[in-house]
């Protein structure tokens, strides 16, 4: 099957972040994909919302599961699938990591993908043990998790240091160590590592949109910082890649 679908090049900053992370993903999830030999697999995107990125690997012709608390999201995920003739391909159910393993159950899936959703869950630890015990021997994870470093940074060059003082103690952001040790505790092997948006978030979005190209050159530097230990550290989100 294809690889997921590639973003049109970024034209303002924020997306500079979001279509790298959208071609990182595809290209690791065609690696593992041709390194196994499966003509397809099922994958569960995790507070995945209203399928921006499910809808991307379904069309791909994969099996994708969304699984989210919010009914008004799988509401719109329900009526997006429909008008792009995906609904033998992308489902939506209720839930959340709690009940992850309860409404998929073990070994079910081959691709686990959690973007952006560790931070409003409970228990981290829990959750991620949930995620290893749904997928199956073989299988992956793909995380992406908001970084403390970057926040307290955005918040100083903003001129907001009583914010920039709170992101430190900040329990909803991570420290990259921090999130890979957990992510290694609950059985998973961590295949790569790298940072989204270590320049672009500070960029402003009318000088990307006043110059042509410059689009192109920040998403250039992005994809060149990002695996620099030194500078993933401080980009506003982590991208973990790992194997179970």
């Amino acid at each position: 099957m294809g690889e997921v679908r590639r973003q049109s090049r970024p034209h303002r900053p924020r997306s500079v972040a979001d279509a790298l992370l959208v071609d990182r993903l595809s290209a690791q999830l065609s690696n593992w994909q041709t390194s196994r030999g499966l003509a397809d697999y099922a994958v569960t995107d995790l507070g995945g919302g209203t399928g921006t990125l499910a809808m991307s690997l379904a069309e791909a012709g994969h099996r994708v599961t969304v699984v989210d608390p919010s009914l008004d999201a799988l509401a719109s995920l329900q009526r997006r699938t429909a008008e792009r003739g995906l609904a033998d391909r992308l489902q939506g159910i209720q839930g959340d990591a709690g009940n992850l393993v309860e409404l998929l159950g073990e070994a079910s899936t081959d691709v686990m993908i959690c973007h952006r959703t560790l931070e409003v869950v409970d228990d981290v630890a829990t959750a991620l043990s949930a995620m290893a015990t749904a997928v199956r021997s073989g299988g992956v994870l793909s995380v992406v998790v908001p970084q403390r470093r970057a926040a307290v940074i955005s918040q100083a060059l903003q001129g907001h240091i009583g914010a920039a003082l709170e992101a430190i103690d900040d329990p909803s952001r991570f420290d990259l160590d921090q999130v890979c040790s957990m992510i290694t505790e609950a059985g998973f092997r961590i295949a790569e590592i790298e940072g989204i948006g270590v320049l672009s978030h500070h960029v402003p979005a009318a000088m990307i949109e006043s110059e042509t190209g410059l689009a192109e050159q920040l998403y250039q530097l992005e994809s060149r910082l990002s695996r620099d230990p030194a500078f993933r550290a401080v980009a506003a989100w982590a991208h973990i890649f790992a194997s179970r």
